[in-house]
C-alpha cells in the first residue's frame, strides 16, 4: 500500500472509534510507531483536526465534517458475503439492521459497482442441506449488546438443558461468544456467585433492568477466557485407518478436533485433539474394523466396553 492510500485508510480508521491508539494503527498496516507519528502529522498539515490524548491515543474533532466514505468493489463484495451469513448466525432483528446498513452502503457506490453487486447478490447462496433451519425471531442479541454498552444488569428466564428446568437469573454481562454454531452470553450470575455461560437460544425471556453494575468489561472477559482455556482439558488421539475410511470422514474429522495426518499409501495416521473421549469413542464405533486406536490406551478400553455392551444387547437377535 502506498502512502497516500495509507493516509486515507488511517483517516477512515480514526472515524471508527472515539480514540484510536497509535499501536492499533501500526499493527493494522505493519508499520513502526515512528511512521504512524509521521502519518498523523501529515494529516494534521493537510487540515484534519486530529487531537491527541497523552498515553491514550488520537481522535478527530467532533465538529469536523468528513466526505462520504467510498467502498471499493472488493470491500462491498466482502460485506455482501457477510450479509449472506448473518441470517444463519443471528436473529431477525440483527438481520434487518444489517440489511438496512447494506442499503446505505449501496447508496454511495458507483453505478457500475451497484450493477456488479446486484449480479453477485443472486449468485451467492448459503445452503444448509435439505433441511433448512428456520431463522429465530429473537435471541436477544441487540438487547445484550445494549446491556453490555450501558453496563446494565439483565434478568433472564433460562432453560437449563442438563436438568430440563427453567430458572430466573440476574446476571452482569461481560461478553458474547460464538462457538459450536451458537451465540453464548458470558456473565456473572448472582444466583451461582460466579461467571457462567448462557446459550442464547435457551433464554426464554430477557429484561434489561435499570440497575447498573461496575466491572471492567475487557479485563473481566479476558480473565474468564484465560480461566476457561486453563481448565479446558483435551486429549491427544492418534488413529490408524484404511485409506478409503480416511476419505469417507474427510469433512467430519474437523468436528472432532483434527490436527494433522500422514499418508503412507495403504493407511492414514490421523491425530486429533478432543476434550470428550466418550463422544469420540462413539464416533469411532461407526468406523467398525476400518480403524485402529494407537493412543490413548483408555480410549481403546472405552470403545471395547461399548462393543461388549452392544454385543450383550443384540447377541440374541
Amino acid at each position: 500500500m502506498n502512502r497516500i492510500d495509507r493516509l486515507q485508510a488511517i483517516l477512515t480508521q480514526l472515524q471508527t472509534k472515539k480514540v484510536v491508539k497509535a499501536q492499533e494503527i501500526a499493527d493494522r498496516f505493519g508499520i513502526s510507531l515512528r511512521t504512524v507519528y509521521r502519518d498523523i502529522r501529515a494529516l494534521e498539515e493537510g487540515g484534519v483536526p486530529i487531537g491527541a490524548e497523552a498515553g491514550v491515543g488520537y481522535f478527530i474533532d467532533d465538529n469536523y465534517s468528513l466526505p462520504p466514505i467510498m467502498f471499493t468493489t472488493e470491500e462491498a463484495s466482502a460485506i455482501l458475503i457477510a450479509g449472506k451469513l448473518i441470517p444463519h448466525t443471528s436473529d431477525k432483528a440483527i438481520d434487518q439492521s444489517f440489511q438496512n446498513a447494506l442499503y446505505k452502503i449501496k447508496s454511495v457506490m458507483k453505478t457500475e459497482d451497484k450493477a456488479m453487486l446486484e449480479k453477485l447478490e443472486s449468485s451467492v447462496k448459503v445452503f444448509n442441506g435439505p433441511y433448512e433451519i428456520p431463522q429465530r425471531d429473537s435471541i436477544y442479541l441487540q438487547d445484550i449488546q445494549q446491556a453490555l454498552v450501558k453496563s446494565k444488569v439483565l434478568k433472564l428466564n433460562y432453560f437449563a438443558h442438563y436438568n430440563q428446568e427453567h430458572s430466573m437469573r440476574e446476571v452482569e454481562p461481560i461478553g458474547l461468544l460464538f462457538y459450536a454454531l451458537n451465540w453464548h452470553l458470558i456473565a456473572y450470575c448472582r444466583l451461582r456467585g460466579d461467571y457462567r455461560d448462557f446459550r442464547l437460544d435457551r433464554i426464554r425471556n430477557l429484561e434489561i433492568s435499570e440497575e447498573t453494575y461496575h466491572r471492567i468489561l475487557d479485563k473481566a472477559f479476558e480473565e474468564y477466557l484465560a480461566r476457561e482455556k486453563e481448565q479446558y482439558q483435551t486429549f491427544e488421539i492418534e488413529l490408524k485407518m484404511e485409506k478409503q475410511m480416511a476419505l469417507y470422514i474427510h469433512e467430519a474429522k474437523y468436528w472432532y478436533g483434527y490436527l494433522n495426518e500422514k499418508d503412507d499409501g495403504q493407511f492414514v495416521n490421523m491425530k486429533f485433539l478432543n476434550p470428550d473421549l466418550n463422544g469420540f469413542a462413539r464416533w469411532i464405533l461407526a468406523m467398525t474394523d476400518k480403524v485402529d486406536i494407537l493412543s490413548p490406551p483408555n480410549l481403546k478400553n472405552m470403545v471395547g466396553e461399548m462393543v461388549r455392551k452392544l454385543h450383550e444387547k443384540y447377541q440374541d437377535t
